[in-house]
Parts: structure tokens; C-alpha cells; sequence
């Protein structure tokens, strides 16, 4: 199983960034796929997720209306697009497969594969 996020850099604040996540040795129609970020000395936080068939998506209140996640089950890849960065978006970005009949997307501890993680930095 890999999960392999790719896009993250350094941006200016009120900048704009895809973060890809590319993954494979799983049936990625069946998962749900969420995005969690670490920031410098904070805890692992929610940032948005999509269940398996791209008809719901939920995102944290810090990102709500900045932030939009996607889908493409023929790449098997999720997509997500971060307008109007900030400082505070600062983070690695990981992406994460849902275990399956998990309910809660928001919770880091119902996911059960994870990438590496992609820097993003938000600086002038």
C-alpha cells in the first residue's frame, strides 16, 4: 500500500497550492480519503476528507470555503486545492485512507493508511 502525496512548497500568503495524493496497493474506489496537516509544534488536525464516491466531502472550519478536495478514481488520486493561504496553513499535509465502515471522518486514529507527508509553507 502507498499513499504518496506530492505538490507542496514554499507560497506567499493569499497564494495557491494542489496538493496531490497518488496511491496504490488498494482498492481506492472502496475508501474514503482524508487530509490531516501538522503544523510546528501542534497536534495532527483534521483538514478535509471525501468518502468513496466523490458525493460527500467534509472540511475543518479553518479551511471551509478556501479549500476544496477531489477525486479521480480512474488515477486513483486525490486532489486538494488551497486558495488564500496563510501563515497558520503552514504544515506537512498527509493524506490518509478511511478504514472501511468508519464513521467519523475527522478522526486521525479511524484512518488506516497514511503517506509521508508534503511540506507547505506559507511565507513572504
Amino acid at each position: 500500500v502507498q499513499l504518496v502525496e506530492s505538490g507542496g512548497g514554499l507560497v506567499q500568503p493569499g497564494g495557491s497550492l494542489r496538493l496531490s495524493c497518488a496511491t496504490s496497493g488498494f482498492t481506492f474506489d472502496d475508501y474514503s480519503i482524508g487530509w490531516f496537516r501538522q503544523g510546528p509544534g501542534k497536534d495532527r488536525e483534521f483538514v478535509a476528507a471525501i468518502n468513496w464516491s466523490a458525493g460527500s466531502t467534509n472540511y475543518a472550519d479553518s479551511v471551509k470555503g478556501r479549500a476544496t478536495i477531489s477525486r479521480d478514481n480512474v488515477k486513483n488520486t486525490v486532489y486538494l486545492q488551497m486558495n488564500s493561504l496563510e501563515p497558520e496553513d503552514t504544515a506537512i499535509y498527509y493524506c490518509a485512507a478511511l478504514r472501511p465502515f468508519a464513521q467519523d471522518m475527522r478522526v486521525a486514529g479511524n484512518y488506516v493508511y497514511w503517506g509521508q507527508g508534503t511540506q507547505v509553507t506559507v511565507s513572504s
